[in-house]
């Protein structure tokens, strides 16, 4: 695809799409492990998260492979190492996490931040000494709307890609959203599951007709009979040497013992994988960047590049998802224009081609008047942030930590 081409699509198509097959690396039929999520009460099993979807017109059972949410992050992922190798120039902000005593802590850029440039992380961190809320940068991004993004292309157009909203803004959580024009999920199709009633409700569920099995044996040969006691001075088979507030426990609460023989109904085989990628370029109209139309235009193409370079560095890297869940594509599967008429055009790209015309891309839309630099703003973490992290690690270092609850 040339870039005089995708300039046009933006103005005139619907969206650039891609529907791809894949299978588990271990060959078709192979057992993948999808996210498992919480039961709807305490004491539900984790789970997998099945669908009845409609597909050539019969109704399957489809499980959630990667999430909108979890394949976001993926392809961010690709996007910061391409930068960070110079395979394409990407304005983004950082904080730089050196000089804390904070080992443990990379630096952290708008990439990998969870609400991208609205993000807390940046929010309480200081640009060349001053806070970077009332720094002229922050207060730029505070004011941008949908109406006019410039700030947020010109500092970290991937927020506008994978969208973001400033919800400590304006009227109280009120501030700027901007959708996210890039979706892309992967889906197993045709999963065996049995349907199992709730007790309680009567309501029918779905729930894998695969099962996991685990067992470890202690090399120590440690019995669960053994009396161990924890408090504050630890464990120890003594209770005075446990410290105050010793309890007795099982060798299994403090990690040592045999790993019972268990059975839990989780992984799952299924027909196929399918990816389904799409980047909308109707979506990608609603956001303006002044009254030049024809900037408009050019800064819209620049965004769809950086969405094609993001898909295409994504394949680059492969997809091994998690532990048991490697896919690998059952062949090639072409990027397709898609018109609002709902006819297709395939497009040809590969990965050179995708950073090809997302330099190209990048160039015009300087040449346009946006001030897009390749170099990363540097923040440094304010001290609170600073304090704040250096307790919840000295808390999780002493066992005292608790995990929020994770969506995988």
């Amino acid at each position: 695809m040339l870039y005089p081409a995708l300039l046009e699509a933006t103005t005139t198509a619907a969206a650039i799409r891609r529907r791809r097959r894949l299978q588990p690396v271990g060959g078709r039929g192979d057992k993948i492990f999808p996210p498992t999520y919480p039961g709807e009460t305490n004491n539900d099993p984790p789970r997998h998260v099945y669908e009845r979807r409609r597909i050539n017109g019969e109704e399957v059972v489809c499980v959630l492979i990667d999430s909108v949410q979890s394949q976001a992050n993926r392809l961010e992922e690709a996007l910061e190492r391409a930068a960070d190798a110079d395979r394409i120039p990407l304005p983004r902000l950082y904080v730089d996490f050196s000089g804390t005593e904070l080992d443990a802590i990379e630096d952290v850029s708008v990439l990998k931040a969870p609400h991208r440039i609205f993000d807390a992380i940046l929010r309480d961190s200081s640009l060349n000494g001053e806070k970077f809320d009332r720094s002229d940068l922050g207060q730029a991004l505070k004011l941008a709307k949908p109406h006019d993004a410039t700030a947020i292309l010109e500092a970290a157009p991937s927020a506008l890609l994978f969208g973001c909203w400033n919800s400590t803004g304006e009227g109280g959580g009120l501030g700027a959203k901007f959708a996210r024009v890039i979706v892309s999920e992967i889906i197993g199709v045709g999963v065996p599951v049995e349907e199992v009633p709730n007790r309680r409700t009567g309501e029918v569920t779905l729930r894998t007709a695969g099962r996991r099995t685990g067992s470890r044996i202690d090399p120590l040969g440690i019995v669960r009979s053994v009396e161990v006691f924890k408090g504050e001075a630890g464990w120890s088979t003594e209770q005075k040497d446990a410290g105050k507030g010793a309890k007795k426990v099982r060798p299994s609460e403090i990690n040592h013992g045999n790993i019972a023989p268990s059975v839990d109904p989780l992984g799952v085989t299924c027909d196929y994988a399918e990816q389904t990628a799409v980047i909308t370029l109707a979506g990608l109209r609603r956001l303006r960047f002044g009254k030049d139309e024809e900037k408009n235009a050019i800064a819209r193409a620049y965004l769809a590049a950086l969405g094609l370079v993001a898909l295409t560095q994504a394949d680059a890297q492969g997809y091994a998802l998690r532990s048991r869940c490697d896919l690998v594509c059952e062949g090639a599967a072409p990027f397709e224009l898609v018109a609002f008429d709902g006819s297709v055009t395939p497009i040809e790209l590969d990965t050179d081609g995708a950073v090809a015309l997302y330099r190209e891309a990048f160039a015009a839309a300087q040449g346009a008047g946006f001030k897009l630099d390749p170099t990363p703003v540097r923040l440094e973490p304010q001290d609170k942030l600073i304090e704040i992290v250096k307790k919840s690690q000295e808390k999780a270092l002493a066992g005292e930590g608790g995990a929020e609850d994770d969506d995988e």
